[in-house]
Order: C-alpha cells, then sequence, then structure tokens
C-alpha cells in the first residue's frame, strides 16, 4: 500500500495541557481489547461479508458502479485498477492526473474511456458514481470535500490527510452525507500476521499485556544528498513522519488505541536535492522514538528510521504476565509462555491470513450488502492524531495526551 495524500494547517506549537484528563485506570484483557481492537472482517474475503438487509441496499446489483480515478500514481496503476476491474459490474470510466496529457497516457495504457485536465472537471461528470483518490496527503482533504458535495462516493489512499484537523474536516464531512460511502485504502503491511496476532491476543495467550516494543528500521545507510521526494517534503505530507502512521494503523488492530504519547526525532539528513537537483533542507524527522500508552497502562515503545545501516529491520515483540509473542523481519511468528525454555514458531498458514479487498468491501458497500470497517474514516482520525502527537511531543518535548 502506498503512504499517500487543504493547504492550511492547524496551530502546531502547542502541546495537549497534559492535565491527565485522559488517563484510564488498569483495565482487564478482554474489556480492554473490546474497547480498542479494531476488526479485520474486510481483509477476511467473502465468507466474512455482512449478511444482506433487505431495504438496506443503496444500489442495485446489477447497476454499474462508475469509477473516477484521481492522481494516477503507483498504487492505483498496480494495485487498484487491476482490482476494480476484476469486480462485476465495476467500471473505470475516467482518470484525472496532473495535466491532460498524463491523464491521457494513463487513459491509453488502460483503455479508460476519458481523461481530464483536472481533478474539477473529473468531479462535474455525472456519469461518475465514486472516485478513487490516489495523491499526496496533501489534497486528500481538498478532494474529499469537494467530491462529497457532488454527491460521490470516496475512497483515498492513507495516509488520510496532512494532519489531525484535515481528518477531522473530512469525517464530519462524511457525517454530512450519510448516503455516500467513504473509506480510507488499509495500511497492508500486516496482513499476513494480522490474524494470528488477534486471535492469540484475544484468546488471552500473553496473560496481561504488559509492554510492546515495534522496531520500522530501514537497513541502509543515510542517503546523504540523496532526492527529496514526497514523503520528505512537509507541503506534500504534512505531519507524516517515516511510516509511523501505517505502523500504529495495524497496530491498533491488535491491541487497541493509544493515549499518552512522547517523542524524539531527529533529521540526520537536513539537505536533499530537488527535482532540479538543487539542495533543499529537510523538517521531516528520518528518525524517531515514540513512547506511548495502551488503554491497560502497558507501554509501547516504536522505533522507526531510515537511517539504521545494517540494522536487523522491522521486529514486534509483545509481552504479557504469561507469555510472549515475537514478530521477526520477515513476518514470521515466534511465541512462547511462563515455563518454556524459549519461543517457538506459531503455525500461520496462508488461507488463514488476511489479504486487501479494500475495492471489493467498497464497491460491496455502495450496494449495499457490506459494512465497512477497514479503514473508516473514523480509524484515519484516530492515527492522525496519533501522528500529530508524535509531532507535537517532538517539536516540544512534553507529553501529549489523546485524544487531541
Amino acid at each position: 500500500m502506498s503512504e499517500s495524500s487543504s493547504f492550511e494547517h492547524p496551530d502546531r506549537t502547542g502541546p495537549s495541557d497534559g492535565s491527565g484528563a485522559h488517563d484510564t485506570p488498569g483495565l482487564r484483557r478482554r474489556e480492554f481489547l473490546a474497547m480498542g481492537a479494531l476488526p479485520l472482517a474486510a481483509a477476511m474475503g467473502p465468507a466474512n461479508l455482512a449478511e444482506r438487509h433487505e431495504g438496506g441496499v443503496r444500489r442495485s446489483q446489477q447497476e454499474p458502479i462508475r469509477i473516477g480515478m484521481i492522481g494516477a500514481g503507483t498504487n492505483l496503476r498496480t494495485v487498484q485498477i487491476p482490482a476494480f476491474r476484476r469486480i462485476p459490474g465495476c467500471e473505470i470510466v475516467a482518470v484525472a492526473n496532473r495535466t491532460l496529457e498524463s491523464s491521457q497516457r494513463v487513459a491509453d495504457e488502460f483503455n479508460i474511456p476519458r481523461a481530464y485536465a483536472n481533478w474539477q472537471e473529473l468531479l462535474d461528470d455525472d456519469r461518475i458514481d465514486a472516485v478513487s483518490i490516489g495523491t499526496w496527503p496533501y489534497m486528500h482533504r481538498t478532494l474529499t470535500l469537494a467530491a462529497l458535495e457532488r454527491g460521490k462516493h470516496v475512497l483515498t489512499q492513507a495516509r488520510m490527510a496532512n494532519d489531525a484537523q484535515e481528518a477531522r474536516d473530512m469525517l464530519e464531512a462524511s457525517l454530512r452525507h450519510p448516503d455516500l460511502v467513504c473509506q480510507l485504502v488499509p495500511t497492508s503491511m500486516s496482513y499476513r500476521i494480522d490474524n494470528v496476532l488477534k486471535r492469540m491476543i484475544g484468546d488471552g495467550y500473553v496473560g496481561e499485556i504488559l509492554s510492546v516494543e515495534l522496531q520500522r528500521l530501514q537497513t541502509r545507510f543515510p542517503a546523504v544528498g540523496g532526492e527529496l521526494d514526497w514523503r520528505h517534503d512537509e507541503r506534500f505530507s504534512g505531519l507524516n513522519i517515516l511510516n509511523i502512521g501505517a505502523s500504529y494503523e495495524a497496530m491498533m488492530r491488535w491491541l487497541g488505541q493509544g493515549n499518552r504519547v512522547m517523542a524524539m526525532s531527529k533529521i540526520h539528513v537536513p539537505y536533499r536535492s530537488n527535482a532540479a537537483g538543487e539542495p533543499t533542507s529537510v523538517v521531516i524527522p528520518d528518525h524517531v522514538d515514540v513512547l506511548f500508552e495502551l488503554a491497560n497502562g502497558a507501554q509501547v515503545h516504536m522505533r522507526a528510521s531510515e537511517t539504521t545501516g545494517l540494522s536487523t529491520g522491522n521486529q514486534t515483540w509483545i509481552h504479557g504476565s504469561e507469555g510472549t509473542i515475537y514478530v521477526d523481519r520477515r513476518q514470521n511468528v515466534f511465541a512462547g509462555r511462563r515455563g518454556d525454555s524459549e519461543l517457538t514458531e506459531v503455525p500461520n498458514p496462508r488461507s488463514e491470513q488476511a489479504y486487501n479487498r479494500v475495492e471489493e468491501e467498497f464497491t460491496n458497500a455502495i450496494r449495499g450488502v457490506e459494512e465497512i470497517t477497514m479503514a473508516p474514516f473514523e480509524t484515519g482520525v484516530h492515527y492522525m492524531e496519533w501522528t500529530e502527537a508524535v509531532y507535537r511531543s517532538s517539536q516540544t518535548g512534553q507529553a501529549v495526551y489523546l485524544p487531541l
């Protein structure tokens, strides 16, 4: 999954009041999981479709759903266009890229009937029922609000927006249009392990969760003087640092939401080359350490970096009162319980793993035969508030309490 993409930002200087108003007393494990963990039914395939309710169908099963693509980047071209085309009764009818020329190239490549010079023209096309937004985060709010005002269903890439306020604006707009389906492309980085972790934690394998370590490290050395891509440019990426939002989104599926956040960050490569080859200053950190709490008081440490040459890469440790779960860089799962002398590998057959079916869920929701569970706009607001809390804490050196 790509990490994607109005223009105004809220005040980013002040931390939360730190009053502890959102502190949560210790909860029993099942209460904690019931409060926070997010469902995975949407990724489990057709066997998990919601039962169809009479009178709840938004669109006839025979009536086609006509999709317009805005910002046909890598993810839309390689994943979403093929996925939509595999769905019976779904048609990709229009595309709008940065220019008419680039739109036409995409239309010619994928045999899309109409190419538009800009997104406004596409949204004005009354023949389009839904839009898939593939831009970087800086345009997501603008495009979502405009699409909803024109009566179109919205599927947008992650990250949800530039910051938490933009995400809340998108959620509020969606609530004003309850007849329209709104969905985010969920992070797919943890599909292989989501179900096995949820099952083990939900069944009490680890007992009371005590602490969690999430290491999200690249193995390359710093790219000194490297290319300034959109992830390093605050104008396009907003407050999204590396892939921490995606990592947090995945973690919410297993463990629920966090609250008190403390962070330190660093920019190890302060200049990168822009498209013209000119050195440009960078303000988005390339290394960050985050501490936060879960609802039951367990501490989580997340370390993310793109400057950790020859590191051990991605790892996850979940420590509990009765057991430990470890996920290695290849997403193999190992576990052990009190009394064991070592961890052993946990069977995780492919047939039981989650997989991407966001386009199917989106179109099913438009037809009224399935509810959006991965990932509704509410999920995006949660991870954008957490991401902004990381930013605020790293700037002020103070703890930030959630919700903002």
